[in-house]
């Protein structure tokens, strides 16, 4: 049998297992009690007969058979014996107001010359008769007179009170366990509270940063164990929002000072970008090292303005700014992709894998092209060249599946829960000779996301696959024709 779990249980069970305890002390108690005192009347009254009944039994042996034994006053079933020389000479047992005689067998002889004459009751069991209670005294001629009554009576009173109480006390344990789960669960009210609070806390987008922390929990009197847990939760409560919406505060700074520095730097990014290409077109002489800094500055200009339209466009989808709905064909992007790719990395082997018919989705059809792209851009930059990258594409009732998979030298199983996180480039095991900003599967993830779906990656040497899920796009109710 299992031991309960919850706590309301164990305090039921305990509480029960104590009246039990307690019920079984008190019966055991007074049985033995009822039991100690009939046993003492009974001896009181075997010592006011006074041998009586054993001693006309010496007088019956002695007599000519005129004598019957003195029968009167015994209670039926008293018992008499006269042992001379520590030999029973004769037995006999009340059976309504007259004598029988008692079969005795060599045990029941040897237990009644054990018997000490000091007029004290001293229990003991005949094979024909049961348990008695009886008491040897000194006869006038010597010999040992013995007087018993029977202890069945004895025995009946205390079975009944024990089945009496065994009916009392079940019922009490049975009442007191459904009282005391009432009890219980009415008091652990509070606590169930607590918990539903810290459930409620669970389940709240805490990342996002979108949220209302839940109601304090009342009922917090600190006298109380129960109080005492509710308001530490209160102020764990407290503490957490206060943390959180601190914490909501810097990152809404952060991608504030992001959105304002980009939207600064584009202008002066493009002004330097301007006239650097201004300067490479002019006709006259140029020397060398000149043409090559400015060569330099164009190159570094169109880096950092993908860099500022990376960091501008993250701070739109931080903020939550809605994406264009419209039907995509995702296997035109995946095509445009990697002919894109081709032209950027000819050394690589561009694989595509696509179903026979073109796969729609809803979306924003530029954003979805940069996700494809920036993947292929990844493979690319992080792969030597002969690598085979192959971008494939599943439909299915469920949505959409886009995956671009390679055979390079795989991510460091470290660095895989970071690779969609901002400016993440520690990467020992793959090349860096472009100088990647750390942010295109930043870029990834959240257009991905935008657009209600995931994306995930699983590499090891030999093998990486990053796994884009789209939904279905929806089924929009069909109008009947008037």
């Amino acid at each position: 049998m299992r031991a309960p779990r919850t706590l309301r249980a164990r305090l039921t069970a305990g509480l029960v297992l104590l009246l039990a305890l307690a019920s079984l002390a008190v019966g055991v108690t007074t049985s033995l009690a009822l039991q100690a005192f009939l046993v003492g009347r009974l001896d009181q009254q075997l010592v006011a007969s006074g041998g009586r009944f054993a001693a006309s039994l010496e007088h019956d042996e002695d007599s000519d058979g005129d004598n019957r034994p003195d029968t009167r006053g015994q209670s039926d079933g008293t018992f008499g014996a006269r042992l001379m020389h520590g030999r029973t000479t004769t037995a006999a047992v009340v059976r309504e107001q007259t004598d029988e005689a008692v079969p005795l067998t060599a045990a029941d002889r040897n237990a009644l010359a054990a018997l000490p004459r000091d007029g004290g009751g001293h229990g003991i069991r005949l094979s024909a008769l049961g348990s008695y209670r009886v008491v040897a005294v000194a006869g006038d001629d010597g010999d040992t007179l013995i007087t018993g009554m029977p202890l069945h009576r004895v025995e009946e009173t205390v079975h009944r009170l024990e089945l009496v109480e065994a009916v009392v006390f079940g019922t009490a344990l049975v009442v007191t366990g459904v009282a005391g789960a009432a009890w219980v669960r009415l008091s652990l009210r509070p606590l169930r509270r607590v918990a539903a609070t810290a459930a409620e806390v669970t389940e709240l987008p805490l990342a996002s940063g979108e949220f209302a922390m839940p109601a304090p929990v009342p009922d917090t009197d600190t006298r109380t164990e129960v109080g005492q847990v509710g308001a530490a939760l209160n102020r764990m409560l407290g503490h957490v929002g206060d943390a959180l919406a601190q914490r909501r505060a810097s990152e809404q700074r952060l991608r504030h000072f992001a959105a304002d520095a980009g939207h600064e730097l584009r202008t002066p990014v493009a002004t330097v970008r301007a006239h650097a290409e201004l300067a490479l077109r002019h006709p006259g002489p140029v020397p060398g090292e000149v043409r090559h800094a400015l060569q330099r500055i164009q190159s570094e200009t169109q880096r950092m303005s993908g860099l500022v339209d990376d960091l501008l466009l993250l701070a739109r989808l931080d903020a939550g700014r809605p994406l264009a709905r419209e039907a995509a064909d995702l296997t035109r992007l995946a095509l445009d992709a990697v002919d894109d790719a081709r032209v950027a990395a000819p050394g690589h082997h561009w694989l595509l894998d696509l179903p026979e018919e073109p796969v729609t989705v809803t979306g924003d059809e530029h954003r979805l092209h940069q996700v494809i792209a920036n993947l292929l851009a990844n493979a690319r930059t992080h792969t030597p060249s002969g690598t085979d990258v192959t971008l494939s594409i599943t439909a299915s009732p469920a949505g959409t599946e886009l995956t671009v998979t390679d055979n390079g030298p795989g991510i460091p199983e470290a660095l895989q829960p970071e690779v969609f996180q901002r400016f993440t480039r520690a990467d020992h095991n793959r090349s860096r000779a472009s100088g990647s900003t750390g942010l295109g599967l930043a870029i990834v993830e959240a257009v991905v996301t935008a657009h209600g779906g995931t994306v995930g990656v699983a590499s090891r040497p030999g093998h990486t696959a990053f796994r884009v899920r789209l939904p279905a796009p929806r089924q929009e109710p069909s109008v009947p024709e008037s």
